[in-house]
């Protein structure tokens, strides 16, 4: 409904029909999307008019409550994560985050997203507690041991699971509406710049912190990155959460200018990267951990454009940053023929490993995303589609991934017998 509002915010019958047909949904995503159309008087007027009967204290009482559920959520998360050493518990503490700290993050999410969006039926509850209890009491069953691939390939996938499951607690299980798979995705690009700079001013309170501490020759930084510190980062990400919900303004203005500046910079480093593997001498068939880096870039390119597109989407036409866009999908395309021509080497000379599964079906599946998602991209730059197809693309593949991240979570272990 967010987006019908946005593209409605001049048509005020429009308006009025999709005010009359759910209410409820339009007073809430109307003032997630206040923000950005508040210059427009059409958008003051129904400011005013849906205002107008709510008391002054309800919206100041809803924010306290808000910042009180922000507090728990990071209290239960930053005292899930330091379990072990809280209550001196005999676990191997590497393993207990390699197997929780997904679990623990996304949960602290989850908790704060069942307030924001008032999930108060039962049958959800048990829902998203079935959710996080099986990955829980599944993954720590595993056999803890970095001797296994298939093991470790279900503890780096986990979190990417994990993230799905909150995906569904974000847009409140209302899997039929694209444009709230849209909004996550928006959601998590916004999240990924904010939570990067209260990183770095975290960072920077910790070295300011500890350097007037030692001044006085007290020594609290063990003590400080135990607690402190690891209390903060798993916290961050709930704090941008509630920044993003509570201040719009400051995300809406922020990643359109992230993305227009990243996406060029983005396709030249990528233009010049590729001019230079054969004159650095590289062999992309046999050098493993240069294919290693070469996919994780392939990932990083994926979600750069992904985030670049959503955050186009919302803002009037941009010719250039579609054709950038456009341009950097072709170039994608290009580095993952490269990445699965050398896996499929790979496998052939070496032998089946679960890594090599999980790589070249994990390219597969990009490949897939990126050729659709190129296609719509021509369209919108050649024949002036609207961008918001390329949106309804990506949201449509989303359960590609999130079942492909099934089979290696909960498949790979017992199909490969923990090898």
């Amino acid at each position: 409904m967010k987006e019908q509002i946005r593209e409605n915010i001049t048509q005020p019958e429009e308006l009025e029909r999709i005010y009359r047909a759910d209410k409820k949904s339009f007073e809430t995503d109307f003032e997630t999307v206040y923000p950005e159309i508040r210059e427009t008087e059409i958008a003051r007027f129904w400011k005013i008019r849906l205002d107008f009967d709510k008391p002054v204290e309800t919206t100041n009482t809803f924010h306290r409550l808000d910042v009180i559920v922000l507090i728990i959520a990071c209290t239960i998360t930053g005292f899930l994560i330091k379990l072990p050493v809280i209550f001196n518990l005999e676990l191997k503490e590497p393993f207990y985050y390699f197997k929780n700290a997904g679990i623990i993050v996304f949960l602290g999410l989850s908790l704060y997203a069942i307030w924001t969006n008032k999930i108060l039926e039962r049958k959800k509850f048990y829902i998203i507690l079935v959710a996080f209890l099986i990955p829980v009491v599944y993954i720590n069953l595993l056999p803890s041991t970095q001797d296994s691939n298939s093991i470790n390939l279900a503890y780096m996938h986990l979190p990417l699971l994990m993230w799905c499951v909150y995906g569904f607690i974000f847009i409140n299980f209302d899997t039929a509406d694209k444009i709230k798979r849209i909004d996550y995705i928006k959601y998590n690009g916004d999240l990924a710049i904010l939570g990067a700079i209260i990183l770095i001013a975290g960072g920077i309170l910790t070295g300011i912190t500890i350097g007037l501490f030692s001044a006085i020759k007290v020594d609290i930084k063990s003590f400080y990155m135990q607690y402190v510190a690891v209390w903060g980062l798993v916290s961050a990400p709930i704090v941008a959460t509630y920044i993003i919900r509570n201040y719009p303004t400051l995300t809406n203005k922020i990643a359109p200018i992230i993305a227009n500046i990243f996406s060029p910079l983005v396709l030249i480093t990528l233009i010049v990267f590729l001019i230079n593997i054969p004159v650095s001498g590289i062999d992309l068939f046999n050098d493993r951990e240069f294919l290693l880096i070469f996919n994780a870039m392939l990932l990083g390119v994926m979600g750069i454009i992904v985030f670049s597109i959503s955050e186009t989407s919302v803002h009037k036409k941009q010719k250039f940053s579609e054709m950038v866009l456009f341009a950097l999908t072709a170039v994608t395309l290009v580095i993952d023929l490269f990445a699965l021509s050398a896996i499929f080497y790979r496998l052939s000379a070496f032998g089946i490993t679960p890594n090599r599964i999980a790589v070249v079906i994990s390219n597969i599946l990009i490949l897939g995303n990126v050729v659709l998602i190129m296609i719509d991209l021509y369209k919108v730059n050649f024949k002036n589609e609207d961008i918001k197809s390329v949106e309804m693309t990506i949201s449509k593949y989303l359960p590609v991934y999130m079942l492909w991240t099934m089979i290696v979570v909960f498949g790979f272990p017992f199909i490969f017998g923990m090898k």
